[in-house]
């Protein structure tokens, strides 16, 4: 059975969540009050059984409108997506939805696995174009000292001298994600390229992740000031631990306080069965670098795209 091609009024998002919940592929962003934080409403590819309306597998698909047509694009903060649930041809669902789009750009999830399009129909038929991304991925099944043994040797240098420390630098919960925002956007926001649309869009996501109860936010503060060298929040959700977004001031970086960060949450999770800590990121190579030196691996994932002319432009040569 194909799935089907569905607006965004068309999908059941209780049956829709409950076949992310359940598939093999641990892809949180699928999730629909994640689609509906960053990207609001969506199109999906679903196959539905007939029997009982359960989605046997599901492609989510954020759509804008142009004046020249639906694009499907990659909302913010939302690193893959692709097919979830029961395996179904790949390159046949994009044949099937690509006259309704006219530019198309997707990022797989990393058990889509990556493949060549050179020799397929419909991707010589679509100009059809893919790129191999990376995130980084730490799993954390083994006991802290065995992944912390791991580590750079500057990174447990910086941990020895924090730990000796007379008065250490220490990680806290919060529930108050708003001064890594700001430490964010004070530091980085303006490299980053995020507008206010970004930081609106983040907050809602903030309010759905805590309200789903997976949202962690910590912070590490200079202790006679209060000051907030770096903070950082993460999503646990599943058999992933997501480090979603950071920040962290020049002060704190010279302290080492995103390492201190980072290996809090391995302290915290390390000998979990299953459980992959997925760094969100390692396309920069100096980011990959510092995701590397906590042993963390490199893990590949497609971006798809195409772009077809409007209609009217078609005659065109």
């Amino acid at each position: 059975m194909l799935p089907r091609l569905l607006r965004y009024s068309e999908i059941d998002l209780a049956a829709w969540d409950a076949c992310v919940h359940s598939a093999q592929q641990v892809v949180p962003y699928a999730c629909s009050w994640w689609l509906q934080a960053t990207a609001g409403r969506w199109d999906a590819l679903v196959e539905v059984d007939e029997q009982t309306g359960r989605y046997l597998s599901l492609w989510p698909l954020p759509v804008k409108w142009r004046p020249w047509g639906q694009q499907v694009y990659q909302p913010p903060f939302t690193q893959q997506l692709g097919i979830l649930g029961a395996a179904w041809p790949l390159l046949r669902g994009v044949a099937t939805i690509a006259g309704h789009y006219t530019s198309f750009y997707t990022q797989l999830n990393d058990a889509n696995g990556l493949f060549s399009l050179q020799d397929s129909a419909p991707a010589r038929q679509l100009s059809l174009t893919w790129q191999t991304r990376q995130t980084y991925h730490l799993p954390l099944d083994q006991p802290y000292a065995t992944v912390r043994a791991a580590y750079a040797a500057d990174y447990r240098r910086r941990l020895r001298l924090n730990e000796a420390a007379i008065v250490p630098l220490l990680v806290t919960a919060t529930d108050d994600a708003e001064p890594v925002l700001t430490l964010f956007q004070q530091t980085k926001g303006k490299a980053a390229d995020l507008r206010s649309r970004h930081y609106r869009m983040m907050r809602r996501l903030v309010t759905s992740l805590r309200k789903q109860q997976v949202l962690q936010v910590l912070e590490v503060r200079q202790p006679e000031t209060d000051e907030l060298l770096a903070g950082a929040l993460f999503v646990h959700y599943r058999t992933r631990l997501v480090y979603l977004f950071a920040a962290a001031s020049e002060a704190g970086k010279k302290v080492g306080a995103p390492v201190l960060l980072l290996d809090s949450q391995i302290r915290r999770y390390a000998g979990t069965p299953e459980l992959i800590l997925d760094f969100e990121g390692g396309m920069i190579p100096s980011i990959a670098r510092f995701f590397a030196n906590f042993g963390a691996v490199p893990v590949p994932y497609a971006a798809l795209s195409f772009t077809q002319r409007p209609w009217y432009l078609k005659w065109m040569r």
